[in-house]
């Protein structure tokens, strides 16, 4: 059974920035692929940002592109979401998943709000 547990969520002006965790117990982190999802209240689940099994290959929303970096560890079984000139617009419960061969698994998310 594979547990995702996100942290680092927090209050920040806008401008200001913000790395998430996501951590991973009872799994092989490797075999992963690893993305964060965000939902604010009445919107949509938005896909956010993707990252690749040994991190070479990254995608990002254009919402967060040039703004936000996905990153992950392996070794510490974490993957990251660094967080730069946060805007008011970011505000939302971010998730972080994994998607293996044969099921996908959420965290439970940690909130990040945006405001001055």
């Amino acid at each position: 059974q594979v547990q995702l547990v996100e942290s680092g969520g927090g209050l920040v002006q806008p401008g200001g920035s913000l790395r998430l965790s996501c951590a991973a117990s009872g799994t092989t982190f490797s075999v992963y692929s690893m993305s964060w999802h965000r939902q604010a209240p009445g919107k949509e689940r938005e896909l956010v940002a993707t990252i690749s099994r040994a991190g070479g290959s990254t995608n990002y929303a254009d919402s967060v592109k040039g703004r936000f970096t996905i990153s992950r560890d392996n070794a510490k079984n974490t993957m990251y979401l660094q967080m730069n000139n946060l805007k008011p617009e970011d505000t939302a419960g971010y998730y972080c998943k994994a998607d293996g061969p044969r099921r996908s698994y959420w965290g439970q998310g940690t909130q990040v709000t945006v405001s001055s």
